[in-house]
């Protein structure tokens, strides 16, 4: 069995920490405290959550023999405007549908300046639209 040299290992350090610094060579426990090791802890604890939180959103579910993910089961998103019935994927068509329940080019046309109106039910009959 090899004897270790622990003069050549001290010239080794000495030698590291004045070419790189005191800290090079320090022992990565010397700085280490019961509050940092509950800071980390804490963290790892944060972390391991945000993991968990992503893994729930990725589950797959089994949907008319698809695998499908099971936060798109949830979402209820419709996507045809009922008042010119055209089928939109743009996102500001999304935001149109949610608050007045028409797509962006309906708004303009039969909403903009009129919401109160709108708001009260009135939507443009068959002859109107054209």
């Amino acid at each position: 069995m090899k004897k270790t040299d622990y003069d050549y290992i001290a010239r080794v350090e000495k030698e590291i920490s004045k070419k790189f610094g005191k800290d090079t060579i320090k022992n990565p426990h010397a700085g280490w405290d019961e509050d940092k090791e509950e800071k980390y802890i804490e963290d790892c604890k944060i972390f391991q959550r945000k993991i968990d939180k992503n893994r729930e959103s990725d589950d797959m579910i089994e949907h008319n023999g698809f695998l499908i993910s099971k936060k798109l089961i949830t979402v209820n998103a419709n996507r045809t405007c009922p008042v010119c019935e055209t089928y939109s994927f743009n996102k500001r068509d999304d935001f149109y549908m949610n608050k007045f329940e028409c797509c962006y080019d309906c708004f303009v046309q039969w909403v903009d300046g009129r919401e109160e109106r709108w708001l009260t039910g009135w939507r443009p009959n068959h002859k109107e639209k054209t």
